[in-house]
């Protein structure tokens, strides 16, 4: 190794530094023109939306790609934090960074599924076989079991053999709706998953 004098050094880096300045300002022997490429999400939707995960319910952005055209479906390029939410500020769990895999992932049902008591299988069935399922056994459940008077006589009008979640993704207003569709049917099991 040999012994470098303070004035080599000055010569060496001064020599590098007008090398590399030269380069950057386009003057090399050989230019590698690099492809400049776009901002990924440039041409992408952005929609507001809820994590689905747990009851924290952080806020999420939603970046889908697609024309807008008739036929078209939009597809979720892109899912991050919403910095402007005042939960999560933009940060997101590792379940809530692996969305984009949980919206693409085949195994997720798209459609409800039954599965009949003492069966080992579980049938497909329409959105509106499912709702109309529900309501059906929730009114034989209020009718078979709804409280008018207490043994003492007094008027309750309860239903206690039911109860209701608001899901952990909605809102104070959908919590708030929620409570006023289940509280005039009598139902008093109410609670919301995001205070659970």
């Amino acid at each position: 190794m040999s012994n470098l004098s303070r004035r080599d050094f000055f010569k060496v880096t001064g020599a590098t530094l007008a090398t590399s300045s030269m380069a950057m300002l386009g003057m090399t022997p050989t230019p590698a023109v690099a492809a400049a490429r776009q901002y990924k999400l440039l041409h992408a939707k952005e929609t507001r939306s809820t994590c689905p995960y747990c009851s924290v319910a952080c806020g999420i952005l939603i970046y889908t790609l697609g024309d807008g055209a008739k036929n078209a479906e939009p597809s979720v390029m892109h899912i991050e934090g919403d910095h402007d939410h005042p939960v999560n500020r933009g940060t997101l769990c590792p379940k809530g960074a692996g969305l984009v895999d949980f919206v693409h992932s085949p195994n997720r049902l798209t459609y409800p599924e039954y599965r009949a008591p003492g069966s080992d299988k579980w049938q497909r069935m329409s959105w509106d076989e499912a709702y109309r399922r529900i309501a059906r056994l929730m009114k034989d459940d209020r009718d078979a079991n709804f409280i008018h008077k207490t043994d003492e006589g007094k008027t309750v009008n309860r239903w206690v053999t039911t109860g209701m979640l608001a899901a952990s993704a909605s809102s104070n207003e959908v919590g708030y709706i929620t409570h006023k569709v289940v509280r005039p049917m009598g139902m008093l099991a109410f609670d919301n998953q995001a205070r659970v």
